[in-house]
């Protein structure tokens, strides 16, 4: 009948493993548990501000019609690529050139009389101050006519800059008013990101800190740039400061709008460091297994009973190079990147198990697998 021990009895079965390991000469020898290992390494750590920025295209043209009419020609849909120059959408023109026309007819008339009262002066049939008269007419209605062909050239929209079309809000029919927004361009080649820092952190800020944007509740970087300006006030309302931060974006990873994860690195140092799967909790306090030589155990017992494991490296039951789980309690940092800095316990260069650790106890003999 199979019997499950529970974690209460689990020294009383590693206990029974060393005995066993240590028994009689005719006792086949049980394996040694399996563990992997990582080595206590260098690593970077950084004190962040983790927040939320919105990104804003720095080249962003919101498109409005320059006259009132009705559209004859859209040409463009959302994420078409323009030119500066390009035609965008052309209203209907009909009243504004029968307008132009009557302009230039007057036009016409005006010059003409201007020319009559130029031949009549000289002879005499006229006096100068009509002539003047005539010619001040004449240059009203020629500006008449240059206002009225400019009116006509806003009802051909081009666009202002290059750009990708964004959501178009009109169709072919419909009438608009002059001033009517009805899309924007957009280039993303550059973003920037309006960050809002607590105030707490005002003295720590400044330009050139590292800023990194991430996916929200991910922890790869999609781009990384530094602080390119600071408010020099605080929002008396949300008491944060506005930091703002520059991202090239050839890739065109990024889109204005997108809301991401924004860290502001305040401070960068090398610590050592173990991975998160190392590490244990009990009561509060955190442990690793470290991997350990017989004298490093003789160094560090604890509860462990060292005359039978020296009885089975004696014996040959145990081989002598066989490392063994040394249970030590560490004081660790804030998790990063998924490794804990080590502030007290360990070495650089010392070796703690990353696996199996519920079946570990302080001087159990293991099998280092990699």
């Amino acid at each position: 009948m199979a019997v499950r021990l529970t974690r209460p009895f689990l020294p009383f079965a590693l206990t029974l493993f060393i005995l066993g390991a240590c028994g009689k000469g005719g006792d086949p020898q049980r394996p040694l548990p399996e563990v992997q290992q990582a080595a206590v390494t260098e690593s970077a750590f950084t004190d962040d501000v983790d927040t939320v920025s919105t990104l804003e295209a720095s080249d962003l043209v919101q498109l409005a019609a320059q006259a009132s009419g009705r559209i004859i020609e859209l040409k463009i849909t959302q994420g078409d690529r323009v030119i500066p120059g390009q035609l965008l959408m052309t209203l209907d023109q009909a009243q504004e050139q029968a307008k132009l026309a009557g302009l230039k007819a007057k036009e016409q008339k005006d010059l003409l009389e201007l020319k009559r009262y130029e031949f009549l002066v000289p002879l005499g049939a006229a006096e100068a101050s009509e002539r003047d008269q005539r010619r001040a007419i004449y240059i009203a209605s020629r500006e008449e006519v240059k206002a009225q062909e400019a009116t006509l050239a806003y009802s051909n929209l081009q666009s202002p800059i290059a750009g990708t079309v964004a959501d178009i809000s009109v169709q072919v029919g419909d009438v608009v008013r002059n001033g009517d927004p009805f899309t924007k361009l957009i280039r993303n080649n550059t973003l920037e990101a309006r960050v809002e820092v607590p105030s707490t952190y005002a003295d720590r800020i400044r330009v050139g800190l590292p800023v990194l944007l991430s996916l929200p509740g991910r922890n790869e970087v999609m781009a990384r740039s530094s602080v390119m300006s600071i408010d020099p006030g605080i929002n008396s309302a949300t008491q944060a400061l506005l930091v703002m931060a520059q991202f090239p974006n050839p890739d065109g990873k990024l889109r204005n709008g997108q809301r991401l994860r924004t860290r502001v690195q305040l401070d960068s140092r090398q610590e050592p460091s173990v991975p998160f799967a190392a590490v244990t909790q009990t009561s509060g306090q955190s442990f690793v297994f470290r991997l350990g030589t017989l004298k490093d155990l003789e160094a560090q017992p604890g509860k462990a009973d060292l005359a039978r494991i020296k009885k089975g490296i004696d014996r040959g039951v145990i081989p002598p190079a066989t490392q063994f789980a040394l249970q030590t309690p560490v004081n660790l940092g804030a998790l990063q990147n998924n490794r804990y800095p080590v502030i007290k316990g360990l070495k650089v260069g010392q070796k703690v198990i990353t696996s199996n650790l519920l079946s570990l106890r302080h001087g159990v003999p293991v099998q280092v697998k990699n």
